[in-house]
């Protein structure tokens, strides 16, 4: 189950959330909280988790890994989201996805900084197998 919270106007469809419990039971059963947040948010979590001091589209914060425990939280811009789908034309809905699967992998282990492209593979792969657009390869090529 993904516990979802909005702190933004914008309301998610209930077909997106359905995609986005799809792409979760594809790789975890493992329930996780989806935080949808402003630019001023995120960048306070940014810079107190991370030390940078800007917004940015999209951070993981997984939690311990036992069996009883939550896999973790995403939280996503939202001025992030309005941003790449205009820039990459498709919809809202779809940028949160496309943001949602890089920051769920993030939980699952995968660190594009840090590894040899495993992350991108598998980002590829769950875009092609839930039908997304190429957006997210194409920006991160």
């Amino acid at each position: 189950m993904i516990d979802f919270v909005n702190e933004t106007d914008f309301k998610l469809s209930l077909e997106t959330l359905e995609l986005l419990e799809k792409i979760k039971a594809s790789q975890s059963k493992k329930n996780l909280e989806l935080i949808l947040t402003n630019n001023k948010k995120i960048q306070e979590l940014n810079e107190r988790f991370r030390g940078i001091s800007k917004p940015t589209d999209v951070l993981s914060f997984p939690l311990e890994n036992m069996d009883f425990a939550p896999l973790g939280s995403i939280v996503i811009s939202y001025d992030f989201v309005k941003k790449g789908a205009k820039t990459y034309k498709h919809s809202l809905d779809n940028e949160i996805a496309l943001l949602f699967i890089h920051g769920f992998l993030h939980l699952l282990g995968f660190n594009h900084e840090t590894d040899k492209g495993e992350h991108r593979k598998k980002e590829e792969e769950l875009i092609k197998i839930f039908k997304l657009p190429n957006s997210l390869i194409v920006r991160n090529s």
